[in-house]
């Protein structure tokens, strides 16, 4: 009877004065790791994997990296945590207190006090190797790996970066985004390089066409667009498109992403060239000014001078000049961005990479499509305005503000003939 008495005095007096407890771990990317400010001892978690291991006598270095940014996270560990699961590319938990480094060239570091290995690396099978810088034609074998590189790492940073700077460009400046369909039963480009979409053979179709027509992949959300500017004036679209083309350059893929856009009662082309310029300069402002150190990478590494050519670019304005005279800059290797304005279309040309965007103003008047667009003539029936648009090839922008020679380097997992890894 007296130990039940004791036991509940013991839960009454837990119950009012909180038992002392650990603090949980604070779950950090190692962005905000290396960004936090007047660090204490914080206690953090962090997760990621292991890019370097040094080992001394009585300390364990480890860098740990979780693709959040460029810089690692340096943890300091005792020589007790040492072990040969903690290996080059294997990931890693640590838990720990991050602290202010006495080191030079880093603000922080964590302090381990637990580590866990998520999932061991076989550092000799392992096709990327410590300290080694890779070709990026050698990184194109391993599409599954290669991300964990410096280089693509990066790459993919400022991709995602730029798709975010593209969309905010077009809401800031009031267009409507509209997902145009990925199968289609036309050909924007009447090149006739499509892919047919059917069913596999497994499944039965009583048709003869799934559709009803004969269906392909996009190469071109345009039309779609059109016919959304007959209600919106300003729409745009942002998405993959598909060319069956044989071809292995540096510049072509079979699935690459376009940036699309339609603007009604636009009737000239300086109107529709200011959006293409805005969009250029406003979303690569934005790219360097949250990658700086992953867009330093590429011109350091990549293509040195690219960081002059890039700043002239935005510095300038775009030259008009006829077809023919672009065609001699380009020669040249001019550093300056080329609009070639031919009849009422406009394409921008960039040296080392070509086309980078092409638009143009549509043709909206009824009794000349009658003649040759009889399909299509109810977009222009009721209510029909001049109206214009154009396209920029979103690999070809990266490979143009990064200075990336080969198109396949800037796309996750790129798509060409004889080639589709994964």
């Amino acid at each position: 009877m007296f130990g039940a008495r004791c036991l509940l005095r013991a839960l009454r007096s837990c119950s009012s004065v909180p038992c002392p407890r650990h603090k949980p771990s604070t779950k950090l990317s190692v962005r905000d790791a290396l960004g936090a400010q007047n660090v204490n001892g914080e206690r953090v978690k962090v997760q990621g994997w292991i890019r370097s291991v040094r080992s001394q006598k009585e300390v364990l270095f480890l860098h740990v990296n979780d693709g959040s940014s460029l810089e690692s996270l340096q943890v300091v560990a005792d020589s007790s945590f040492d072990s040969r699961e903690l290996a080059f590319g294997s990931s890693v938990e640590v838990q720990g207190q991050l602290v202010k480094s006495p080191s030079k060239g880093q603000n922080v570091e964590l302090k381990a006090e637990k580590i866990e290995v998520v999932g061991n690396c076989d550092v000799k099978a392992f096709p990327l190797k410590y300290k080694e810088r890779h070709p990026l034609e050698y990184l194109r074998q391993y599409p599954h790996l290669r991300c964990r590189t410096n280089v693509l790492g990066s790459i993919l940073r400022v991709r995602s970066e730029a798709t975010a700077a593209v969309h905010s460009f077009f809401k800031d400046s009031g267009f409507v985004h509209i997902h145009t369909p990925v199968i289609t039963s036309n050909d924007c480009e009447g090149a006739g390089e499509l892919f047919q979409v059917e069913p596999s053979s497994k499944i039965k179709v009583p048709d003869e066409n799934f559709f009803s027509v004969p269906a392909f992949l996009t190469v071109s959300g345009q039309l779609h667009l059109e016919v959304m500017s007959g209600a919106f004036t300003q729409v745009f679209t942002f998405g993959p498109t598909f060319r069956a083309e044989n071809s292995q350059t540096r510049r072509h893929l079979a699935e690459f992403y376009m940036v699309e856009a339609e603007i009604s009662f636009l009737e000239s082309l300086q109107d529709l060239m200011q959006v293409m310029e805005g969009l250029f300069k406003t979303a690569t402002r934005a790219v360097l000014a949250s990658c700086q150190e992953d867009v330093e990478l590429c011109h350091k590494f990549i293509a040195p001078g690219q960081k002059d050519r890039l700043e002239h670019m935005l510095k300038h304005n775009f030259l008009v000049i006829s077809y023919t005279e672009a065609v001699e800059i380009l020669k040249q290797a001019s550093e300056n961005f080329t609009f070639t304005p031919e009849v009422a279309a406009v394409d921008l040309l960039v040296p080392g990479v070509g086309e980078l965007f092409g638009g143009s103003l549509r043709e909206e008047r009824y009794h000349f499509l009658e003649q040759r667009l009889a399909r299509y003539l109810d977009l222009r029936r009721f209510g029909s305005v001049p109206h214009g648009g154009f396209g920029m090839g979103f690999e070809r922008y990266l490979q143009c503000i990064l200075g990336i020679d080969n198109i396949k380097d800037v796309i996750p997992f790129p798509r060409f003939t004889h080639s589709c890894l994964l």
